[in-house]
């Protein structure tokens, strides 16, 4: 069952109140949009980073960067590319595949007809008809590239007319909280994984990494360009994590991602006078105080997994926490007199 409650807003001319299932979708919106870029961007840079004629080597990365591999290899007998891009591209069995992705999103956009722009909803429904039709003769590993860079390129117009067609009332706030959202977990992931395979066994911090898969490290995040603009000879480990995790000027950072949560709540709360964001707020807070606090080597020395992983928790609690605020699960009278709980 669905909230139809509505939020709280000032008496301002022209501003309705925004029905809870709403600001719901609109979260969800934008963090399946987000996810279909990340994965796709991470799947083009693992087949090109591919290299001799072992084309299977390293696609294991993916399926733990998504943590995945209890569900892959239920299904899957090795992490072959074949078998890897199949379940994260056109696997319906998979929840975590673009093409399940691409029909949840399009559940979510048709729910916001009545809230979005028709630019946005005639985009999302070329492209997600597109990507549901997807079959495995069109995932190949000689024209994977371009497809990957057709999905990039699509998710990235939907974000373009987005920002440039959405009404900034209280939906396009929640919009702002998915995308972070997601942008700060797939960072935190991302580095995780990555830093630790990469890392030399038994070697220290500052050792000689083959710069081609940092590189690629980078590209991943889409970092490459920026990165290199503000540290054209820094490409060391910690440099990177650094900048991923802490460079305020690059808007897939762990830093900017959680600015950006921060200021949507802190308008929700302000303009909007929704007073249950002031706990998640807090918690947001606490987030970014212990990254400003310390220096990536601070982080590196006491525990680079343990940090991503707090990290990693705490998005997922604040997740919960907004959801509870906003869409609680409806608790329905069963015709006995009992109690169920219902959720969307």
């Amino acid at each position: 069952m669905t909230q139809v409650s509505a939020f709280t807003a000032p008496a301002l001319p022209g501003l309705r109140n925004l029905l809870s299932r709403y600001g719901e979708n609109m979260m969800w919106l934008a963090r399946y949009m987000e996810r279909i870029e990340n994965m796709a961007r991470l799947i083009d840079v693992t087949g090109s980073s591919v290299q001799g004629s072992n084309r299977d080597a390293g696609w294991d990365s993916v399926i733990r960067i998504n943590a995945d591999e209890a569900f892959f290899f239920h299904h899957h007998k090795a992490a072959t590319e074949q078998a890897v891009v199949a379940f994260y591209i056109t696997e319906s069995e998979n929840p975590d595949s673009i093409k399940s992705m691409a029909r949840c999103a399009r559940e979510n956009a048709r729910v916001l007809r009545p809230l979005i722009s028709t630019e946005m909803w005639m985009h999302l429904n070329v492209f997600t008809r597109w990507v549901v039709d997807l079959g495995p003769e069109d995932v190949g590993a000689s024209y994977l590239s371009a497809l990957c860079t057709r999905l990039k390129q699509d998710c990235q117009t939907h974000f373009g007319i987005t920002e440039g067609t959405l009404y900034r009332d209280q939906a396009w706030q929640f919009y702002s909280l998915g995308k972070n959202l997601e942008r700060a977990d797939q960072i935190t992931r991302l580095i995780d994984i990555k830093y630790h395979t990469l890392l030399p066994s038994g070697a220290g911090v500052g050792s000689d990494i083959d710069m081609s898969q940092w590189t690629s490290v980078l590209r991943s995040a889409a970092a490459y360009h920026a990165f290199r603009r503000v540290l054209p000879d820094g490409m060391t480990p910690a440099n990177i994590v650094g900048f991923l995790l802490k460079n305020d000027g690059f808007p897939r950072s762990l830093s900017t991602s959680l600015r950006n949560v921060y200021s949507a709540l802190g308008i929700l709360a302000g303009e909007y006078r929704l007073r249950q964001c002031g706990p998640i707020l807090e918690r947001v807070e606490e987030l970014r105080v212990t990254l400003v606090e310390q220096t990536v080597e601070d982080i590196i020395l006491r525990g680079l997994h343990e940090y991503m992983d707090w990290i990693q928790r705490e998005l997922r609690q604040l997740q919960n926490e907004i959801a509870q605020a906003f869409w609680p699960p409806v608790v329905s009278v069963a015709p006995m007199g009992g109690m169920e709980q219902m959720q969307d």
